[in-house]
C-alpha cells in the first residue's frame, strides 16, 4: 500500500484529519502479537483506550481504505451509544463511498443506531428493505432478513 494508496492525497487528507495513525512492523511484540496482527497490512480502528472496534485486513484501493476507517470511526462512536456521531460517520460512507464493500455493513448498522436512538423498529426493517434492494445475497442483507417481520 506504501507504493499505490497510502500516498494518495486522499487517504493522506483523510488521516490528517480524522485518525492518529501509528505504523508497526507485523512482527513487532508485543503490539502486533496483543492485537492479533497475522497479516500485513492490517489496519486495526481503536478508542481512545485502546479497545478494538475494526479491523480491515489486505490492500485496499484508497476509495475502499476510507470508506472502511470512516466506518471503523462509526463503530467506536456506536460502542460508545455515541449514535448521532456514529450516524454521521455512517452517512458518509454511504454520501461518499456508496459502492464500497464497507456500505452495506453501513446501512445495517445505520438501521441500529436509528432503532437505539428512538426504541423505533422501523429503521430496522428499512435497513433491510435497503439492503434487499441494493445488496441482495450480501451478509448484512441476511444478518437483517428478521427484521422484514417488523411493522
Amino acid at each position: 500500500m506504501d507504493a499505490v494508496t497510502y500516498p494518495e492525497e486522499s487517504v493522506v487528507s483523510f488521516l490528517e484529519s480524522e485518525m492518529i495513525p501509528l505504523r508497526i512492523a507485523f512482527d513487532h511484540k508485543p503490539l502486533a502479537q496483543e492485537f492479533n496482527v497475522k497479516w500485513t497490512p492490517t489496519l486495526v480502528t481503536l478508542a481512545p483506550g485502546g479497545d478494538e472496534h475494526h479491523r480491515t485486513v489486505g490492500f485496499l484501493s484508497a476509495e475502499e481504505l476510507i470508506a472502511s476507517l470512516l466506518l471503523g470511526i462509526a463503530k467506536v462512536h456506536f460502542d460508545y451509544d455515541r449514535f448521532e456521531e456514529a450516524l454521521n460517520y455512517l452517512e458518509r460512507v454511504l454520501k461518499e463511498f456508496p459502492g464500497s464493500t464497507s456500505a452495506p455493513e453501513a446501512i445495517f448498522l445505520r438501521g441500529v443506531c436509528r432503532y437505539k436512538s428512538t426504541n423505533d423498529p422501523k429503521p430496522l426493517r428499512a435497513a433491510y428493505e435497503e439492503l434487499e434492494a441494493k445488496y441482495p445475497g450480501n451478509q448484512w442483507t441476511k444478518r437483517a432478513y428478521p427484521y422484514r417481520l417488523i411493522d
